[in-house]
């Protein structure tokens, strides 16, 4: 794409307020926890699993979720039972539906996955929306839609085999030829790793921004939209990666992995490149320190993955612009720490996650800045 703010375009028509209903999805084992958090956080009811002993199935209670919108509705809120919000959470909803009338709206994203990754580029570029990869399931812990799109996705899904409302999302969305907005500031955190979907074998999975409702309301609802970050670097189970353009085009559909050094040329870097900005700017002291925990291969993956982050998050700032007005620096700044803090711990094979307590999370977060801060450096693409 050229143009960074087609899903601003699509809004200048009359702004109204819409009415956002809302929907807990829920299974009866979890049910006390669903019941306490739609009423914390003001939501209307619950939606359970028409069928608990049956073969476990997200999409099954994911249909009657969407089923329940309001008759007044423009827009339904659905929010998985095992997540934490602040109370301002419908709020923060309803004025960013305000904003993008039209659009399938995301407030949480993965740390480890490729839109999370996405999502961790946009923030360091000083964007607080960006278009989801269309090569990745859509988070769905906490998603709004237009009622007609949601009414849209029950009629498609209806007679689905697939289990995962996530990735039948992504390919609704791709049939439609338009991604979700994912909210790069994330209000909503993912609780727990039990799952009932078997997603347990991910280990701990929780937001790639985790942000404070104060600082995410400004920036949701006049910051800038990401559409196209490029190619994207990502860590997958200790090592890097790189998502290129366009390869959602390929004979898998874009859900191969392709390593960093494998990727590089398409890129415009190259590995001499890479390694000049190391020898230069990797700080052995740092490195040192992850590495007795982590393993020195793991040090050298997480710091290399974060200057490619670094040299893209630059170039995708560069073409997005200048900052609109009233947007709060302060909370920008707690973005970026945020997006950066979380590298470290979701660049770990799930099970050495558990290892990642406050102290190790502060030395990766100081040593992922200084790869971020050397590929801010890197002369961009041609």
């Amino acid at each position: 794409m050229t143009d960074d703010h087609p899903a601003e375009e699509r809004c200048v028509t009359k702004v109204t307020k819409p009415h956002v209903s809302s929907a807990v999805m829920t299974h009866p084992v979890r049910l006390a926890r669903a019941q306490e958090l739609a009423d914390r956080l003001r939501l209307d009811g619950l939606s359970v699993d028409p069928d608990p002993t049956g073969p476990p199935s997200a999409l099954r209670t994911a249909l009657v979720a969407w089923s329940a919108a309001g008759p007044e509705a423009s827009h339904h809120l659905v929010v998985q039972d095992d997540v934490d919000a602040p109370a301002e959470l419908l709020e923060v909803v309803t004025a960013s539906a305000t904003r993008f009338p039209d659009e399938a709206l995301v407030f949480y994203t993965n740390w480890h996955a490729r839109n999370g990754a996405a999502a961790r580029l946009a923030a360091l570029a000083g964007a607080s929306w960006v278009r989801a990869v269309p090569d990745e399931f859509t988070p769905s812990l906490a998603v709004c839609l237009p009622v007609r799109s949601a009414a849209a996705f029950r009629a498609y899904a209806r007679d689905s085999t697939e289990r995962h409302d996530d990735e039948l999302l992504s390919v609704f969305f791709r049939g439609h030829d338009r991604m979700s907005l994912l909210a790069v500031p994330n209000i909503v955190e993912h609780i727990g790793t039990t799952s009932i979907n078997d997603h347990a074998s991910q280990g701990i999975r929780l937001a790639v921004c985790p942000t404070s409702a104060a600082d995410a309301a400004p920036m949701l609802a006049r910051g800038r939209v990401l559409e196209e970050p490029g190619w994207v670097p990502y860590m997958r189970y200790g090592e890097g990666y790189i998502r290129l353009v366009g390869q959602e085009h390929g004979p898998d559909g874009g859900r191969g992995h392709h390593r960093w050094r494998d990727a590089l040329p398409a890129t415009g870097l190259t590995q001499d490149a890479v390694r000049a900005a190391r020898d230069a700017h990797l700080p052995g002291d740092l490195a040192a320190e992850v590495a007795r925990t982590f393993g020195s291969a793991f040090a050298q993956e997480l710091w290399t993955h974060c200057l490619l982050l670094g040299r893209q998050a630059a170039h995708a700032s560069r073409r997005l612009g200048p900052l609109p007005d009233g947007m709060p620096a302060d909370a920008l700044d707690r973005l970026r720490h945020s997006a950066v803090s979380t590298a470290g711990p979701a660049g770990l094979p799930p099970e050495r996650r558990p290892e990642a307590g406050p102290d190790e999370v502060r030395t990766m977060a100081a040593f992922a800045w200084t790869a971020v801060r050397a590929g801010e450096a890197l002369s961009p693409a041609p």
